[in-house]
């Protein structure tokens, strides 16, 4: 095992006694085996952390193996992001990418065993009738008519399937396993189906396509693998993964094991769902900083740091339980704090002029890179006559309790010097356009003086010079749903119904300092008195553009 131990679950304790007996000639490997269906969210990051993380705990290893049973849905798209999320997030996967497409022949091979063995019968009736059949948990199944075939005939029709002699829903291979048992999934499930689809990785060379439930115990055992790793769904399939290992001459007899699945409260995690949000137009896309993917977060300036500090603190449990969206923005606001550069972005600029300052002139004032790491460095902000100002911080009028500028009185701008109020300057509309403010020149890097006529400072606040700061735009982000749990809807609603209409705000017209002009996608800053934002895939050398990621503190109530 690695120096440093993870904290203990009971999946770590079942492989601590494992190999403590001698099981798996002492080998712990793991895989990760992904639909390539849509893009990865926040709950296959814990099962990304889970699977390669024992895997480097163990000094074992983890594969990646697409599960591409389903032609009609997958992509290299979903293949490449989903790549990209794994590496994104810090894992290197065994070997080269797998994928269960590469056992189609051995799997096909180990489907005539069955059927050799008495165990598998190419079924008839119609899916409307396997469905009656089958029964449901208050009525017991009932044969098919066909589940007697010989052994020869069934081998004849299932040639008749793999050569694309029958349509579509003419036949299904199904497992002969108990018509009357308590588990739904050992009432004859299916193995293979007739599709008449090309598949992106093996072309045209099949027209019937494995089910998940035999696919994917077969290929943990013709990979080795030694701990299957599922989310507690598949706990009624376990029993038939352990009948297709017992049936099968494969060369590994793995085992499975179930941990429940990361829920995020104010989300949805469904492919299905977040798909539909995609293809209706209500995201931009899968990366879309509001959705739950491991893309959108990366967008939204989520770091691979943050998200493994989540999962760690979300644990591995066995008991289903929904977990505060505040807890994945404290890991990432924790994460921020302690590494993002800071710098000054006004979102809702307000112009001010000093007046007693030199036209022209223009002086470069120091700060620090991150107030708490000296090791950072320093970065320079230009100082000029007009700068800009947050219209937030400035009233004409305000009681002792706002700590801005107000006029006639002095605030402190961040890094610079002091200043006065004097003056505003409305538009035809009455509204304020522009404050004329003084200066006091013997202020920089100390405090000024307190006298009588003056009093005391209101506060300090951020601003950028305005003929030296950078224009930009800035994408401030609510949830995407008003629900804590949009699945749960009443009658005449869906899930859609909870959208957030306010879940994006976008800001034109910001100013940033200069020493950001150019930055690359993906670079996060604090921006000081805001929050905390990342340069959007987007942003240009014409265009910056920033995401909000989370704000300087939690600013959602709780669920109670």
């Amino acid at each position: 095992m690695s120096e440093t131990k993870a904290p203990s679950n009971f999946i770590r304790q079942i492989i601590d006694r494992d190999l403590a007996e001698g099981k798996n000639d002492g080998q712990v490997v793991t895989r990760f085996p992904p639909e390539p269906n849509g893009y990865l969210h926040i709950g296959h990051a814990k099962s990304i952390c889970l699977n390669f993380g024992i895997a480097e705990s163990y000094n074992g290893s983890c594969n990646l193996r697409f599960d591409d049973t389903n032609p009609e849905k997958e992509e290299d798209e979903y293949i490449q992001s989903i790549k990209q999320d794994v590496q994104w997030l810090g894992f290197t996967w065994n070997g080269q990418e797998r994928f269960a497409s590469n056992y189609f022949d051995q799997l096909y091979q180990l489907a005539v065993e069955l059927i050799h063995k008495g165990l598998a019968y190419v079924d008839s009736l119609s899916p409307e009738q396997i469905a009656e059949y089958r029964g449901n948990f208050t009525t017991p199944g009932k044969p098919s008519p066909y589940r007697e075939r010989s052994v020869e005939e069934n081998l004849a029709l299932f040639e008749q399937m793999r050569s694309g002699e029958m349509d579509e829903g003419a036949a299904v291979l199904r497992a002969k396993i108990d018509m009357q048992s308590a588990n739904l999934n050992l009432r004859d499930p299916i193995l293979y189906r007739i599709r008449k689809k090309v598949h992106h990785q093996t072309g045209d060379k099949w027209v019937i396509y494995p089910m998940y439930d035999f696919t994917h115990p077969l290929s943990d055992a013709l990979e080795g693998i030694t701990h299957s790793l599922c989310t507690l769904e598949f706990e009624d399939h376990r029993p038939f993964y352990d009948w297709v290992i017992e049936h099968t001459s494969v060369p590994a007899s793995p085992r499975q094991y179930e941990f429940a699945r990361l829920n995020l409260n104010y989300t949805v995690t469904s492919k299905r769902k977040l798909k539909q949000l995609v293809d209706e137009g209500h995201v931009e896309g899968w990366n879309d900083p509001r959705m739950p993917t491991i893309s959108g977060l990366r967008r939204r300036g989520y770091t691979p740091a943050s998200l493994r500090t989540f999962c760690e603190s979300v644990g591995v449990s066995r008991a289903d339980s929904v977990v505060d969206m505040g807890m994945l923005e404290a890991a990432i606001r924790d994460d921020l704090n302690q590494h993002a550069p800071r710098a000054m972005c006004v979102l809702n600029p307000l112009k001010v002029v000093i007046e007693n300052w030199e036209e022209g002139k223009e002086e470069s004032l120091t700060a620090p890179v991150h107030p708490q790491n000296e090791t950072m460095g320093t970065r320079q902000v230009p100082m000029t006559r007009e700068i800009y100002i947050d219209r937030e911080d400035f009233r004409e009028e305000a009681n002792k309790k706002f700590k801005r500028l107000v006029l006639g009185d002095r605030v402190r701008l961040r890094y610079g010097y002091v200043v006065r109020a004097t003056d505003v300057v409305r538009d035809d509309s009455g509204e304020i356009v522009e404050v004329r403010c003084s200066y006091d020149p013997d202020t920089l890097g100390k405090n000024p003086e307190n006298a009588d006529d003056q009093g005391k400072l209101r506060g300090v606040i951020h601003w950028v010079s305005a003929s030296k700061g950078e224009p930009c735009e800035v994408r401030l982000y609510d949830r995407l749903f008003t629900a804590a749990n949009p699945n749960k809807t009443e009658e005449g609603q869906t899930f859609l119904s909870h959208i957030n209409p306010d879940s994006l705000s976008v800001l034109d017209g910001c100013w940033v300092e200069p020493g950001l002009r150019g930055v690359l996608a993906e670079t996060r800053y604090q921006f000081e008195r805001e929050g905390y934002f990342c340069v959007d895939q987007s942003s240009s050398a014409d265009k910056l553009v920033f995401n909000q990621t989370v704000g300087l503190r939690e600013s959602w109530p709780k669920e109670a």
